[in-house]
């Protein structure tokens, strides 16, 4: 018995450990078409604002008309001390400064057709942020 808690215990505890750094988000609606189908479950990495990159395709919290918190998946388009993307993000156009500012990012959809995005609101806040994007977990 102690030989099967000795083993069972690192087991539990490794287990715990990857469940509090990955989840698996699945993907809904179009704006991130055609690099994620609807449907698709995805791999996501826990991360804090401060180690994400322009570019990567991460997870947010967006709340929801009724209050409840909803997933969304979006591009980097830029994190705080980047440029202020202002020709492509239209809602920044007439941003102040200069660079992006701390606590905040620009993200876009790769369906801009079909995406609320930064060049619709804005700034999202940084503190909304779940995770990055590792990979697809199932095949179109």
């Amino acid at each position: 018995m102690t030989a099967v808690v000795a083993i069972a215990a690192p087991a539990l505890l490794a287990l715990a450990w990857l469940r509090l750094r990955y989840l698996v988000v699945t993907v809904e609606g179009n704006s991130m078409l055609p690099t994620y189908q609807p449907g698709e479950r995805v791999l996501v990495r826990r991360a804090r604002p401060t180690r994400v990159r322009t570019g990567q395709v991460v997870v947010l919290a967006r709340m929801a008309d009724e209050g409840e918190t909803r997933w969304i998946i979006k591009r980097l388009a830029a994190v705080p001390g980047d440029p202020i993307p202002r020709e492509q993000i239209p809602a920044l156009r007439d941003a102040p400064g200069t660079q992006v500012p701390a606590g905040r990012l620009v993200v876009v959809g790769d369906n801009p057709a079909q995406s609320y995005d930064s060049r619709v609101s804005g700034y999202l806040r940084a503190d909304r942020l779940l995770g990055v994007v590792l990979r697809k977990l199932t095949p179109r």
